[in-house]
């Protein structure tokens, strides 16, 4: 990294920064140095690179098939909880393959330590531990302000030619325990206390949210045999497509599961003046889908218990996660309503819980490519763009990462729709809504999710990582064989009928299964329910020796034909509106009839295409209609100008 000394101070040249350590800022400085640009990364902590301030564990309902896909792309993430990983289960197993979501416990300073090591041993990549405290601006010859670099709170400056901000949860942070008040980031560690104001001044839009973290009790506090034991998987399935399953074959430790009940709820009810929430004391929005006990208490009053999972941190730690159990009430509240849970009656409490409030992005700021629409080359990713969750922001971080770097090349970013990637239902909700509240990825936001199983997130998008620079050519073509085994297999399957023969009927009669009457293919008898493809060996003798996740998705492809089949069909129409590109400097006030709160929303998002505009709320149908229509005359008056 090429430096000069100046003016009492050293600068240096660099190509891009990123702000931030966490999961968000790992992977983007990783795509980014990968991709052969010289790369610093900038922490308050070099102790907290991809700290896990919160629950230790990577993946879970959905957030599984965000790992999946950030692998599938070259990312980092599914890697290193292979290697880190203490317990792995697949949630949902008795339910669709839709739904299916790999969850791993995490040896949180391990998975920390063994990322911290790929960082220090990138190419290209500079770790350096400092509060960055300026984002440095100059306007660019189209009138749009552009990045020259940051400067740091000792006056460093970096000059750069792209910035990815990435600061979680330590932007003018605050910790909040009861009427406690500390001004820090997660596990008090030092905020940034600098940064927005230079944000605002450069016109960053910036709004707080609020997230929670649960008490760490002393293991041998706990009574576990008053608790429900939660065992891990066997065989255990890897997370990267990269990881051997033999290689990570091993013993696991377990969780337990506990309740809260009648005795916790008054404590919290009777307490609820002291907690910051309820107080007025928090001005951040919590997350929805991850609510504090006494959020859970107050909104589900009907409940008279509430789960709570009792995780273990590690390995070489007594400290056991309360997951469920979030909370800002203060510390001798705490103690009081975790000794009323069954197993907590004599807990010794490492660490209270609390609550944290922090500065995020204002919707409608961001591109596709989580770019800032005002500002070339300011790239954002994870919680600062209004989301929750490791995983939600280390794809943001991969994506931004990609993004930044093609940006440098002059090539066009990668945009993942959502028919192609929970990565991309998750940006796209991202900036085409105005979440309230930190943003939880979840099953039920994929309409095409048939299609987006975490099984199938290599042949989905294997192909786009080795295009975009970070998958090896020995990996791609690892997919490619596996797509044409399958294919092959499927093929085969179809092609080959049973008829009636004795040995068949009596095969059918003893699966429970409905004789024969007509010739059927083996294909076709894999879609009852009562048969799948192993059950069908002993009629298909000459069956190739295939891997198993070739047969997983020969059987989920037959089984589910029908279903797949209409979900591509929705995805041919959905596509044809992502197609209608809008123009960037497009003037909705000489829209006609558009009514004023789509035309007001439509200018505050400025919408790349009819598809992304649909999905603003207050754009009605009728008013993506008026539009369809100006946009044809529009392209019309354009075509007969230039004949």
């Amino acid at each position: 990294m090429k430096s000069v000394y100046a003016d009492n101070r050293t600068e240096y040249y660099t190509d891009i920064c990123v702000v931030g350590a966490g999961h968000a800022g790992c992977e983007a400085a990783l795509a980014c140095s990968r991709l052969g640009f010289e790369t610093v990364i900038f922490t308050v902590s070099v102790e907290s690179i991809a700290l896990m301030p919160c629950n230790p564990n990577i993946g879970g309902t959905s957030k599984g098939h965000l790992v999946r896909e950030i692998d599938a792309l070259g990312g980092e993430m599914g890697k290193n909880i292979d290697k880190t990983f203490i317990q792995s289960r697949m949630l949902n197993a008795s339910k669709g393959p839709a739904v299916h979501s790999l969850r791993a416990q995490a040896d949180k300073s391990e998975y920390s330590r063994s990322m911290r090591k790929i960082l220090e041993n990138q190419d290209n990549l500079y770790i350096r531990q400092g509060e960055v405290c300026e984002i440095l601006t100059e306007e660019g010859q189209d009138g749009k302000r552009k990045i020259t670099g940051v400067k740091t709170l000792n006056g460093t400056i970096y000059h750069c030619r792209s910035v990815i901000l990435a600061t979680g949860t330590y932007l003018s942070a605050r910790c909040l325990c009861g009427e406690a008040i500390t001004y820090t980031g997660p596990n008090g560690l030092q905020a940034a206390t600098h940064l927005s104001a230079s944000l605002a001044k450069i016109g960053v839009k910036l709004r707080r949210f609020k997230t929670g973290t649960p008490a760490r009790m002393d293991a041998r506090s706990l009574d576990f045999s008053r608790m429900e034991e939660q065992k891990g998987d066997v065989p255990i399935i890897p997370f990267s497509y990269s990881t051997d399953p033999d290689s990570i074959q091993k013993e696991q430790v377990s969780c337990w599961l506990t309740y809260t009940n009648e005795k916790t709820h008054e404590i919290i009810r009777a307490n609820l003046d002291r907690s910051p929430i309820y107080a007025g004391v928090i001005e951040g929005t919590g997350p929805r889908y991850c609510p504090s006990i006494e959020d859970k208490v107050v909104k589900f009053a009907e409940k008279d218990r509430h789960q709570i999972f009792i995780e273990p941190e590690g390995l070489y730690t007594n400290e056991m996660y309360l997951s469920g159990m979030s909370s800002s009430l203060p510390e001798d509240v705490q103690i009081q309503m975790y000794r009323t849970l069954p197993g907590l009656e004599n807990c010794h409490m490492v660490r209270n819980a609390y609550a944290i409030e922090y500065d995020c992005l204002c919707p409608g700021q961001l591109s596709l490519s989580l770019e800032l629409r005002d500002i070339s080359g300011l790239f954002c990713a994870g919680q600062f763009n209004g989301s929750s969750g490791y995983e939600e922001a280390a794809a943001q971080g991969l994506m931004a990462g990609i993004n930044a770097s093609r940006k440098l090349n002059g090539k066009e970013p990668i945009i993942l729709d959502r028919s192609q990637a929970y990565i991309g239902v998750l940006i796209d909700d991202l900036v085409t809504k105005e979440n309230n509240e930190p943003y939880r990825m979840m099953t039920s936001r994929a309409e095409y999710r048939l299609i987006l199983r975490q099984d199938n997130a290599d042949l989905r998008l294997r192909e786009i990582g080795y295009n975009a620079g970070l998958v090896s050519k020995e990996e791609y073509e690892k997919t490619i064989k596996k797509k044409s085994q399958i294919e092959s297999e499927i093929n085969r399957l179809s092609n080959i009928s049973l008829g009636g023969k004795a040995t068949v009927q009596e095969f059918m009669d003893r699966h429970g299964s409905a004789q024969l009457k007509t010739a059927f293919t083996l294909a076709e008898l894999m879609c009852r329910p009562e048969l799948d493809y192993d059950s069908l060996a002993e009629l298909d003798p000459d069956r190739p020796d295939l891997p198993r996740d070739v047969i997983e998705q020969v059987e989920i492809e037959i089984k589910y034909q029908g279903y797949i089949d209409r979900q591509n069909s929705q995805i041919e129409d959905f596509k044809k509106n992502e197609k209608k590109k809008i123009p960037s400097d497009m003037d909705y006030d000489d829209v006609e009839s558009l009514r004023i709160e789509a035309r007001q929303k439509l200018k505050a998002f400025r919408p790349e295409n009819i598809g992304q505009a649909s999905r603003i709320s207050g754009v009605s149908p009728s008013d993506i209609a008026v539009l369809l229509v100006y946009l044809k005359n529009l392209s019309y008056h354009m075509q007969a100008h230039d004949e």
